[in-house]
């Protein structure tokens, strides 16, 4: 999802947010023949997320500034790591810094969180996904974030799959059609290879809906106990998936309830910024 066109578009945009007729401090201040090195520095523990992201906002200022990445998206760091190193014209890297830090930091933060999450269920077999709860436009971002964590991607967009909510099945059951036959209508008229995912928020909407053939059942705000009492029900015949109410204090709790997938909000939305500082030096 993260291609180089799509960082392209965005940090171009940044940029242009950040410096729409150029930086006036460095254009008035430093001389154009000043060249500096600059260091990407952690300042706290977490794992690195968007090194692409860091380097293309000095390279799109001015292809000529260097960038060499230290370590690679998902690896962990502890204070002090330098994780890369910039050179070239100090005007340039002083123009691109803060659009640089502000996409690692973001990424990063996400990143890290995510690994938290995926820790406290490293024990069961429960896979950690993400949400549509993103920054708008950073959707491809923030997601590759996730996965730098160890956490997996839902549905990237609402044309990658079919996840009915209590809504859909409102307007769909309002037609005089029971849940399962709405269902298998609609399954009918998908191509073989769409996944569809359901939501419920009771367990006695869990049998018509596995009568309709879905491949996922989404258990929406479901006590702890309700949680088993639904991995039992549905017995392997569909994944199960777990959400709402689903903090760093619950995720190890619902994951040993048996469902296969927990999703949380919480990784995008969530996520603070990490500290991270570009520490400079005038060479020249």
């Amino acid at each position: 999802m993260l291609t180089t066109a799509a960082i392209h578009r965005a940090v171009s945009a940044a940029l242009a947010e950040d410096a729409p007729w150029g930086d006036l401090t460095s254009e008035a201040l430093l001389p154009p023949s000043a060249t500096a090195r600059a260091d990407l520095v952690a300042r706290e523990s977490g794992v690195l997320a968007g090194g692409a992201v860091f380097a293309a906002a000095f390279e799109l200022v001015d292809p000529d500034v260097r960038v060499e990445l230290s370590a690679a998206d998902g690896v962990a760091f502890v204070p002090g790591d330098v994780l890369a190193t910039v050179a070239g014209s100090a005007r340039s890297v002083l123009s691109a810094e803060r659009v640089g830090l502000n996409f690692v930091q973001r990424m990063s933060g996400i990143a890290a969180l995510t690994a938290r999450y995926v820790a406290e269920v490293a024990h069961t077999n429960a896979r950690i996904v993400d949400t549509r709860k993103t920054t708008p436009g950073l959707r491809a971002f923030e997601k590759h974030a996730v996965r730098c964590g160890g956490g997996h991607n839902h549905r990237f967009s609402l044309s990658d799959a079919v996840m009915a909510k209590d809504n859909h099945l409102g307007v769909l059951t309002s037609q005089g059609l029971s849940v399962t036959e709405a269902l298998r209508q609609a399954k009918s008229r998908l191509p073989h290879t769409t996944h569809i995912e359901v939501e419920v928020d009771r367990l006695d909407q869990i049998e018509p809906v596995l009568a309709a053939g879905v491949g996922t059942i989404m258990l929406d705000n479901f006590s702890l106990a309700d949680l088993r009492t639904g991995v039992a029900l549905i017995a392997g015949r569909t994944i199960v998936e777990a959400s709402g109410g689903v903090s760093l204090d619950t995720v190890r709790a619902i994951a040993e309830t048996g469902v296969d997938v927990i999703s949380v909000g919480a990784l995008t939305h969530g996520a603070r910024a990490l500290d991270l500082g570009l520490d400079l030096r005038i060479e020249g």
